[in-house]
Formats: structure tokens, C-alpha cells, sequence
């Protein structure tokens, strides 16, 4: 009974997320294109550059140097896109400071990335290699904690557009929001799966990785309510009525500035 109406209680959070970043990609389109025209520019980088130049060497750098710049550029984004989920808007002149601000979180996350790159393009296979159960178990070991490692580091920019700037304290609240909201965050990861398919389909364009980091965001900010509630109501303490999150009455204010949308509004905004 318990976990029936926990479900239903994170029903109408989940409803009203994927409900409020629909309308939030709409009516910022145009400027969610842009973002990620900037990435797919960015992209090119390490894609196209490295093919033109013989020298191996100078070819890795700017390789590595291109992923870099797009981890640089999506933390710029989701610095960017948080305005949106508080139901405002950024302008481009802003970006620059973005890209300043985000310039630590970009380069981490991309160390981040290539050491993940490594253990399993390398370490995995090198156990997987040594045909005995202690390296078969030492690759399972491995698979699984970089399963938990790219579930819970799906939230990393949003951490640090959000709650912190100090690259510890990110990673920590990362893997703090993983193990207390373990079915959302793998509710999160398989929306961002799927919106990723749909955006290769679309040329990046829409909803492309502007709209999942802007998902993302959305995501944390009405989760972090949750911790809100439970800080203004300190006898929830227990495990039982911690489940009992009620989303309704926490959702009661953001609903009335999300609101409803026809499909007459969608297609003639002006005419509201």
C-alpha cells in the first residue's frame, strides 16, 4: 500500500515536470536552437579539425582540447538554461560570463570523461581479458560503479548552476541525490536516453543537448523542494511519511505560473 502511494505521489511530480519543460522548450525555441547550434559548432572541433593536420600529435590535442571546449560550453548552457526553469529568460550577452563561471565545472567533468573513456575502453577489457572469475568480477565491479557513476553525474551542471560551485561538494551532492532519489534519477537518465535518440533524429536541433540540460534542471530544482518541505516539517522524519512527499501542495504555486496551454496557444501565442 505503501509503495502504491509513494507512485502516485511521485505521478503528479514527474506529470508536472515533463508538463513544465514541455512548455518552457516551447516558448524558449528559438533560443534553444541557438544554444545548440553553438554546440554542434563546437562539436566540430574535435570531430573535423584533427582529420586535417597529419602531425598524430598536434591531431590528439586539438582532440582533446575540442571535447574540453563542449564540456566548457555545455556548463555555460546549463548556467544559461536555469534561468528558463525559474521562469525567466537569459540573454546571449550574458553567455560569456556563463562560459567564464562554468570554466572550472567544463574542464572537471571532461577529466571526468576521459578517465571513464579509459577504464572502459582499457581496464574492463584488460580484465575481461584474463579469463578467470577474479577479473570477470573485477569488470562487473567496474561496469556497475560506472552505471552509478553516469546516472548520478547527470546532474552534475545542474549541481553546479544550483547548489554549488566548489567541484568537491558537486560531486559529492551528486552522488547524495542518487541514493536518496535512486528511481528518479533512473527515471531522469532514461528521459535524457530517449530525448538524446529524438534529438540525433532532429540534427541536434531540438530538443538537443540545450533541452536535456534544460530537463535536467527543471528536474533538480522541483526535486530540491522536496528538501524544502522535509526542512519545514522536521517530524517527517521517519522513513514512512518521508515517502509521502505531497507533491500536490508542494506543486500548488508552480502550477499557477506554469498554467495550461491549448493547442490554439501553442501555434497563436499572441492571440491569448
Amino acid at each position: 500500500m505503501d509503495d502504491v502511494i509513494k507512485i502516485q505521489y511521485h505521478k503528479t511530480m514527474i506529470g508536472f515536470l515533463i508538463r513544465k519543460n514541455f512548455y518552457d522548450l516551447w516558448d524558449n525555441m528559438f533560443r534553444i536552437i541557438l544554444l545548440n547550434l553553438g554546440f554542434i559548432a563546437s562539436l566540430a572541433i574535435p570531430v573535423f579539425l584533427p582529420v586535417i593536420f597529419p602531425n598524430p600529435v598536434l591531431s590528439i590535442g586539438i582532440f582533446a582540447g575540442g571535447i574540453l571546449w563542449c564540456c566548457i560550453y555545455l556548463s555555460a548552457v546549463a548556467l544559461s538554461v536555469k534561468a528558463i526553469s525559474d521562469y525567466g529568460s537569459f540573454g546571449f550577452a550574458d553567455f560569456g560570463k556563463n562560459i567564464i563561471d562554468g570554466l572550472p565545472a567544463g574542464i572537471a567533468l571532461g577529466v571526468i570523461g576521459f578517465c571513464i573513456f579509459l577504464i572502459n575502453r582499457v581496464i574492463i577489457p584488460f580484465y575481461m581479458e584474463m579469463n578467470s572469475m577474479t577479473g570477470l568480477l573485477l569488470a562487473a565491479i567496474l561496469s556497475w560503479t560506472l552505471v552509478l557513476v553516469l546516472v548520478s553525474f547527470q546532474f552534475f551542471f545542474a549541481v553546479r548552476a544550483r547548489l554549488d560551485t566548489k567541484l568537491i561538494k558537486i560531486v559529492k551532492k551528486c552522488f547524495i541525490l542518487f541514493f536518496d532519489n535512486t528511481g528518479f534519477a533512473i527515471f531522469v537518465f532514461f528521459h535524457s536516453l530517449v530525448t538524446l535518440v529524438l534529438s540525433v533524429f532532429l540534427a541536434l536541433l531540438i530538443p538537443g543537448p540545450a533541452g536535456m540540460l534544460l530537463f535536467l534542471d527543471q528536474a533538480l530544482r522541483l526535486r530540491l523542494m522536496k528538501y524544502d518541505w522535509l526542512e519545514e516539517n522536521p517530524d517527517t522524519e521517519n522513513t514512512r511519511k518521508r515517502r509521502r512527499i505531497p507533491w500536490d501542495a508542494i506543486l500548488i504555486e508552480e502550477r499557477e505560473k506554469t498554467g495550461t496551454k491549448s493547442f490554439r496557444n501553442f501555434i497563436f501565442p499572441w492571440k491569448d
